[in-house]
């Protein structure tokens, strides 16, 4: 297992980092509202960063999605990248690929998914889909939505297609989400009856990696505040209670990190990982939560101030610890696939 990166994943994330440095500003941010930043969407595509999720593997993205959360820049990159141009690629027949990967690549095109699948949304033997999903990230930017149905096959719909509606929701993060609603709405399927779990275990993986950044960035915030803010004549990190809630809270973001790391790594060797992807979104909902909070708490009253940027990365741990799925739910479920793993062949529910 080796997680150094390549020399090609170094130069990409060095690459997002510094455009995300550059343009997802304290002020830019607090100009978006809650929408996304059209011209940071751009320098990303045209630095040929989406398109590079092909090259640089799930490991790679992980990476970038790190420095992504280290700024909290609000961009479909995510959810563009695993709900789009990881899963055409892997399981998009060869005019899929041919059609979508190019747009998906140039930002032409912008993919969502209705993931984790909450509502409940049926096909009809014709392969139009009927149902609605409560709340899609991203969904006022996407073009295009990878649904899952009941049986959890998977789906691509066009969000201009006739059936399909959409209406905006306000999330704890600035998402750009939406409720999507389906009437007979006309799709095209993807992949096979294994796709679904791939790519719910990639989904998984990689926002796990954009909580590591959001951590990393709450974190780096509350050093630097701490180290400077004084009281009582003396900076406040000299204090032994700060000191072992950063150190605390360093280890919670290293823990999420190496997990999302091994699951990524997994991944793209062609490993078995479905385990590891529910441990590593684990550990990005809980130890996420106590990282912001901590973060948060470091800044004393000015962790609640909105001209403060570490309001955002509170925003977004939270928002993340909802999507990946509380740590009772994840835990449910990685015990249930253990028990399953261990019983004597022939006692499988």
């Amino acid at each position: 297992m080796d997680f150094h990166p390549t020399e090609e994943q170094a130069a990409a994330a060095g690459l997002a980092a510094r455009i995300f440095r550059d343009l997802a500003t304290h002020e830019r941010l607090a100009a978006a509202g809650t929408g996304s930043d059209a011209e940071l969407w751009k320098a990303l595509t045209a630095a040929g960063l989406t398109a590079a999720v092909e090259d640089v593997g799930l490991l790679g993205l992980v990476l970038l999605l790190e420095e992504q959360g280290r700024t909290t820049a609000q961009v479909p990159y995510a959810a563009t990248c695993v709900y789009g141009i990881l899963p055409v690629a892997a399981h998009g027949s060869a005019e899929q690929r041919a059609r979508l990967l190019p747009a998906l690549g140039s930002g032409e095109a912008v993919a969502t998914g209705a993931f984790p699948a909450r509502g409940r949304i049926t096909a009809a033997p014709d392969g139009r889909l009927t149902g609605a999903a409560p709340v899609v990230p991203w969904l006022r930017d996407a073009t295009h939505v990878l649904v899952p149905d009941a049986d959890r096959t998977l789906w691509l719909v066009r969000t201009d297609a006739p059936g399909v509606g959409t209406a905006d929701v306000e999330t704890t993060a600035p998402w750009s989400a939406g409720r999507l609603t389906l009437a007979g709405a006309e799709a095209e399927r993807l992949g096979d009856g294994g796709a679904h779990e791939e790519v719910l275990a990639t989904a998984r993986t990689a926002f796990a990696g954009l909580q590591a950044g959001v951590c990393a960035g709450s974190l780096a915030r509350a050093v630097e505040y701490t180290s400077t803010r004084e009281q009582f004549g003396r900076p406040l990190s000299t204090n032994q209670g700060v000191m072992l809630r950063a150190a605390d809270a360093y280890m919670d973001t290293e823990a999420i990190r190496v997990t999302a790391y091994e699951a990524a790594w997994r991944i793209d060797e062609g490993l078995p990982a479905r385990e590891h992807a529910l441990t590593a979104a684990w550990w990005a909902s809980e130890a996420g939560k106590r990282v912001v909070h901590a973060g948060q708490h470091l800044h004393g009253g000015m962790g609640a101030d909105l001209d403060h940027p570490v309001h955002r990365h509170f925003l977004w741990g939270r928002q993340l610890d909802a999507y990946l799925g509380c740590g009772s739910e994840l835990l449910a479920e990685l015990g249930a696939l253990l028990s399953d793993h261990a019983a004597p062949e022939g006692d499988h529910a």
